[in-house]
């Protein structure tokens, strides 16, 4: 299966080496791939973003969870009106 992208640790370093890049005068140009990331992950420490991304897998369990039980919910209404 293919890496489909970085992991939240991959993206900070790579946050600091644009950073230094910047400090160095190097071009927003050269270096814009780098900072696409800048507005999510930047400022924060390792342990932070292994939090926020282990959060967001929690999150979308649990939308999916919601997602069922109400579906089963309409199924039982519809069963109990007599609508099938």
């Amino acid at each position: 299966m293919a890496k489909k992208g970085y992991t939240p640790e991959q993206i900070i370093n790579k946050l600091r080496e644009a950073e230094l890049l910047l400090q160095r005068g190097e071009t927003v140009a050269v270096i814009s791939k780098k900072i696409s990331w800048r507005k999510e992950y930047g400022g924060m420490r390792i342990e932070q973003a292994k939090k926020l991304k282990s959060l967001e897998k929690e999150n979308t369990r649990l939308k999916k969870l919601v997602a069922d039980i109400s579906l089963d919910n309409a199924i039982l209404k519809e069963v109990a009106e007599g609508n099938f």
